[in-house]
């Protein structure tokens, strides 16, 4: 089997996504998950690229007539996925952000009074 200078492209792009992305991040409670699923990734995306064939096999085994279609339905499901997890993580962080502004409010305005008190 010959490969051609584009598999050769791909492969190594995914791959290099694949270890960027699994790197850690600060503070990555779910690295081990998160490698996980990266690794299963990075093979499923060498093997259709490599033998691309396998997906229109199992795009037929689950009932979907090509494997483009396949992939379209994987890739709409997975980029749900991420905007609900980043939407769910910028509300957590928006509302970490409220409580520090108002202990910050609530920590200049003690200070203020109490040195309104000592000046009296």
């Amino acid at each position: 089997m010959t490969m051609m200078w584009i598999q050769i492209l791909l492969v190594v792009g995914v791959i290099l996504a694949g270890i960027f992305l699994a790197r850690p991040a600060r503070g990555d409670s779910h690295l081990a998950l998160r490698r996980l699923f990266m690794l299963l990734f990075v093979i499923v995306a060498v093997v259709s690229i490599m033998v691309p064939q396998w997906l229109t096999w199992l795009a037929n085994l689950v009932g979907v007539g090509r494997g483009a279609d396949l992939l379209l339905y994987a890739l709409v499901l997975a980029f749900l996925v991420t905007v609900a997890t980043s939407y769910r993580h910028n509300v957590a962080t928006n509302r970490k952000l409220t409580l520090l502004a108002r202990e910050i409010t609530l920590a200049r305005a003690a200070a203020e009074d109490a040195g309104r008190g000592d000046a009296a």
